[in-house]
């Protein structure tokens, strides 16, 4: 059974938590959850595809919940997508309903979800096999494609990492992260309700708010770099943390001064993982092992992997050779929807998944990433942001005539979204509000800079690396 600790028979047997998730000030018992989502799974059953907006609310986590006892796939839509992101998505995706709130503009259909209703109708327990979620997921060009994550993969991808993490039923679990990524919603939703251990969703993922967390009893900490880095200057709240038994990091590389910081602060060297959409997490700091600043240690179980040069050569476990990241492993995708020749092109013959990630890895197989093959995939503020949507948004501005989208350095994001436009009559603010008003906010180039061109080689493809 995905969600474990929702079995109807263990809950009739009293085997209850009265807050086993908390979002902001409520607090929803395992009985509240599986009631309420046994009501909607009821009214949606034969549902074949739904999308959730995925804000941090209790009607989420049961629309999530709802949809997965029904045996529907599941759609998590950003909550700022922008018009142009949202109309991709529903028609790629061909979600037939909202769960709960629509976003203005959606002319689908939405079956309300009602936190007190009740239903304890038994539902059959959907083949390993079959889709939980569709996750959309940027790459280095064109329009999000839509992962497809089946009801195995995530058992073997939050069981893996329970083990890495000696994650149990006596944890409680806190983070403020999105609900519509691997990191916030697979591991850090599905993962407490399948391995029982309680959850507090912080809403906004503030230092303050996770040092009330600490005091609640909170172990086991989620965040990206930037909620760390923030953390991390704030010495109040970081020491509230030394009562946690692990903070875990990822969705992008944690600075090292972040990382010696934090330990200095709370007493607890960080764990840092690595996953994307398609792979879920497959390489992690062990809770028993080393944790070394900048690697993020030894695949999971059931997961291997392996360097690649541009030749498909072996690259030496040196520590130091590069090489293009390839894994494998039950927690992995079943392909992109719609997109056969974009699956096909993700493997390799012999069945590797190509993460388009260059890595090192030592003698005693601990992993470093190192960043992407291509240039064109920015990780700010623990997003991953595929540069070529940018740029297509950038464009559709009728006073843009040429832009290019590159990640720049930044201490607090990671990379913050830089563009370059050649453009006439137009001020970079405008340029930076056009492009929020059609992607998720998340999106919008942190800066935009004028220029009289672009540099381009003898092609005529713009050369990312001299911006």
């Amino acid at each position: 059974m995905l969600l474990s600790s929702l079995d109807p028979l263990a809950v009739a047997r009293g085997d209850d938590m009265p807050d086993a998730v908390r979002i902001g000030d409520t607090a929803l018992s395992r009985t509240d959850i599986l009631g309420a989502a046994g009501a909607l799974a009821k009214r949606i059953a034969g549902a074949r595809r739904v999308a959730v907006l995925a804000e941090p609310t209790p009607a989420t986590v049961i629309a999530i919940v709802g949809g997965l006892l029904a045996g529907a796939t599941l759609v998590p839509v950003p909550p700022d997508s922008g018009p142009a992101e949202l109309a991709h998505i529903l028609s790629d995706s061909g979600a037939q309903a909202w769960l709960g709130r629509a976003p203005e503009g959606s002319d689908l259909p939405s079956v309300p979800v009602r936190v007190h209703a009740r239903d304890w109708h038994a539902h059959p327990e959907p083949a390993p096999s079959a889709i939980a979620f569709v996750l959309y997921t940027s790459g280095t060009t064109g329009a999000p494609k839509g992962v497809l994550l089946s009801r195995r993969a995530l058992a073997a991808g939050i069981d893996a990492m329970a083990e890495a993490w000696d994650w149990t039923s006596k944890d409680v679990l806190v983070h403020g992260l999105p609900l519509f990524h691997v990191h916030g919603l697979i591991l850090g939703l599905v993962g407490p309700l399948r391995v029982g251990s309680r959850l507090i969703h912080t809403g906004k993922p503030t230092p303050q708010a996770y040092a009330q967390a600490a005091r609640d009893g909170g172990t086991l900490f989620f965040g990206v770099p930037t909620v760390w880095s923030r953390i991390a200057d704030d010495a109040e709240s970081a020491r509230a943390l030394a009562t946690a038994r692990l903070l875990v990091s990822g969705s992008a590389a944690l600075p090292v001064p972040v990382f010696e910081r934090l330990h200095e602060l709370t007493g607890i060297a960080p764990i840092e993982r690595y996953g994307m959409s398609e792979t879920m997490l497959t390489v992690t700091t062990r809770v028993d092992g080393e944790r070394r600043p900048g690697w993020v240690g030894l695949p999971v179980r059931g997961v291997e992997t392996r360097l690649r040069d541009e030749h498909g050569g072996e690259v030496p476990h040196d520590g130091e050779s590069i090489g293009g990241l390839q894994v494998r492993g039950p927690m992995l995708f079943d392909g992109y929807l719609g997109r056969p020749d974009a699956t096909a092109e993700s493997w390799t013959e012999d069945g590797w998944f190509r993460t388009g990630d260059v890595a090192v890895v030592d003698a005693d197989g601990f992993h470093r990433i190192v960043g992407r093959e291509s240039t064109d995939l920015i990780k700010s503020g623990g997003y991953r942001i595929g540069a070529g949507e940018v740029e297509t948004a950038l464009l559709g501005h009728p006073a843009v005539r040429e832009a290019a989208v590159v990640g720049l350095p930044d201490a607090d994001l990671g990379q913050r979204i830089v563009a370059f436009v050649v453009a006439d009559g137009v001020d970079p603010q405008t340029l930076i509000d056009h492009v929020a008003s059609q992607l998720s906010v998340h999106k919008r180039p942190r800066e935009v800079r004028i220029v009289e061109s672009l540099p381009r080689n003898a092609m005529g493809k713009v050369q990312k690396k001299l911006l």
